[in-house]
C-alpha cells in the first residue's frame, strides 16, 4: 500500500472514501469494547483464586494467632520478606500494606504536605511545589499531583528512561521542586525500562531541596511477556544508600496485577530512617493493615519457585494478547508512514503515537464505533499532551477475538483521521 503521505489529494479523498465506508460497517457491528485501563481478565485472576484457600477457619495459626489481632505495623515478617526479595532489598527497609500500593503512594505526597518529611517544613507552608513528570506516564500519578495542586513539569522519556540532563538541571537548582514519579521497568506507557546509567545519576542527585524525594512506583517488577529477553533494573535503594543519599527514594510494589486486583498486598521499602517517620505517623493513622491477607499470599507462594512460576503462567496469557496488537497495527499501518507504537517486553501497555493533532479525534472515532480507550493526553500532566499525539492501549483485558476487533476497528479509525489530517494540509 502506498504511503499516505505520498498520495496528492485526489487521492487522498478517494482512499478516505474506502476507508469511511469500512468505518461504517464496523459502526454498524454495536459493539461495546473495552481497551482503557490494564485489567487482568478473568484467567489471569482465575489463577489466584487458591489465594482465597490458603488460610481458613481450620488454619493452625498456633504462634501465628496474633496475626488475627491489632498490631505489627510494618507488615508480617513473612510478608517483609517476601517484598524484600522482590525489590533486591533487606525487610527491615519495608513496610507493608493494604492491598494498593496508589493509596500508600497518595499517603507519601499528603505526609510531605501535611507533616513535611524528616522535621522539613510541610509543603502547605510553601509557596510553590513542583514535581516531575516523565512523559508519557501514568495518568493517576499525574491526578495525585494535580490533587494537591502541584505545579507538574513534563520530563521527556527515551529509550534509556527520563531525560536526566533535564532532571538534574531541575532537582539540583530549584528547591520549589519536591519529587518526580517514576515507573523504571516496564514503564507506563511506553515500557521503557531504566538503564543503569540512569539508575546511577538519580542515586547521584544534590536536590536542592532537603525534602526531594523520587517516587518510584516498581509496578511491573514481576511482569515479564517473555523468559527472554527481559528487563531488570539496578536496585535504586542501593545506589541512593552507596552515593550518600539513602533517603532520597520511595519505592513502591503490590501483587494487584501478581493475584487479586482488589485483593493483594503492597509495600514500601524505603531508608530506615525515612521508614521509622513513615510509622510514626502510620501509628496514629492504622493500628495494623490485614495480616490474614498478608499470610494467604505467603502461604500460596511459600513453595520454591511458585512465584516465578506463577508469573509464567500469567505471562502465557498476556502474550498472545500483545502479539495480536503487534501483528494488527504491523498489518495495517506499517506501511502508511502515518504512525508509530511500541513492542514492549513486559507490563501491562502499549504506546502509540499517532500523526500531531490526531489523537484526540481517533479516541473520540473509537468511542463512537465502540471502542473505549483511555483519554487522549491522559498520559500527560493536565490531559495535555502538547502534540495530541500519544494513545495509551491495553491488551490485558479484553478476550483475544475481541481484542483483535477492537485493535482492527483502532486501526480504521487511525486511517480515517490521519487521512482527514492528511487532506486538510493538502487542500
Amino acid at each position: 500500500m502506498k504511503k499516505y503521505t505520498k498520495l496528492n489529494h485526489e487521492e487522498l479523498m478517494s482512499v478516505h472514501a474506502q476507508v469511511s465506508k469500512e468505518y461504517e460497517r464496523m459502526k454498524a457491528l454495536n459493539v461495546n469494547l473495552n481497551m482503557a485501563r490494564g485489567k487482568p481478565d478473568f484467567e489471569q485472576i482465575h489463577l489466584s483464586l487458591g489465594v482465597l484457600d490458603t488460610v481458613d477457619s481450620h488454619y493452625p495459626f498456633g504462634d501465628k494467632i496474633n496475626y488475627c489481632n491489632y498490631g505489627i505495623l510494618d507488615g508480617i515478617d513473612e510478608a517483609k520478606q517476601f517484598f524484600a526479595n522482590i525489590l533486591e532489598t533487606s525487610p527491615d527497609q519495608v513496610i507493608v500494606y493494604g492491598n494498593s500500593s496508589l493509596t500508600i503512594m497518595f499517603d507519601q505526597i499528603s505526609r510531605g504536605y501535611t507533616h513535611g518529611y524528616l522535621g522539613n517544613k510541610p509543603w502547605c507552608q510553601l509557596d510553590k511545589i513542583k514535581f516531575l513528570c516523565p512523559v508519557p506516564g501514568y495518568d493517576r500519578h499525574f491526578a495525585i499531583t494535580e490533587h494537591f495542586g502541584f505545579e507538574m513539569i513534563n520530563i521527556p522519556m527515551d529509550e534509556n528512561g527520563p531525560d536526566m540532563d533535564l532532571v538534574e538541571e531541575y532537582v539540583n537548582n530549584d528547591e520549589s521542586v519536591k519529587g518526580i514519579w517514576c515507573v523504571p521497568q516496564y514503564s507506563n506507557p511506553t515500557g521503557v525500562t531504566y538503564s543503569d546509567e540512569v539508575v546511577q545519576r538519580f542515586a547521584h542527585l544534590k536536590p536542592a531541596a532537603k525534602d526531594f524525594r523520587i517516587f518510584w512506583d516498581n509496578a511491573y517488577v514481576l511482569h515479564h511477556l517473555h523468559t527472554s529477553p527481559r528487563a531488570h533494573v539496578m536496585d535504586i535503594l542501593k545506589a541512593c544508600k552507596d552515593a550518600g543519599n539513602p533517603n532520597l527514594v520511595f519505592e513502591f510494589c503490590s501483587t494487584s496485577k501478581v493475584t487479586l486486583p482488589g485483593a493483594g498486598v503492597a509495600a514500601l521499602a524505603t531508608s530506615l530512617e525515612n521508614k521509622a517517620d513513615i510509622l510514626k505517623h502510620m501509628s496514629i493513622q492504622c493500628i495494623g493493615h490485614d495480616k490474614i491477607n498478608q499470610l494467604r499470599h505467603i502461604e500460596f507462594f511459600k513453595r520454591p519457585n511458585s512465584l516465578n512460576k506463577h508469573m509464567e503462567k500469567q505471562a502465557r496469557l498476556l502474550r498472545p494478547k500483545f502479539d495480536t496488537v503487534s501483528i494488527v497495527l504491523s498489518h495495517e499501518l506499517s506501511r502508511l508512514n502515518i504512525a508509530t507504537w511500541t513492542k514492549p517486553l513486559g507490563g501491562y501497555f502499549v504506546s502509540f503515537n499517532a500523526m500531531e493533532g490526531c489523537a484526540k479525534e481517533i479516541v473520540k472515532r473509537c468511542q463512537e464505533a465502540g471502542v473505549t480507550l483511555t483519554s487522549a493526553g491522559a498520559t500527560y500532566p493536565y490531559g495535555k499532551d502538547p502534540h495530541d499525539s500519544n494513545i495509551r492501549l491495553a491488551p490485558s483485558y479484553l478476550p483475544l477475538d475481541d481484542l483483535q476487533l477492537a485493535t482492527e476497528i483502532f486501526t480504521i479509525c487511525v486511517k480515517l483521521v490521519s487521512l482527514e489530517k492528511l487532506m486538510e494540509q493538502k487542500a
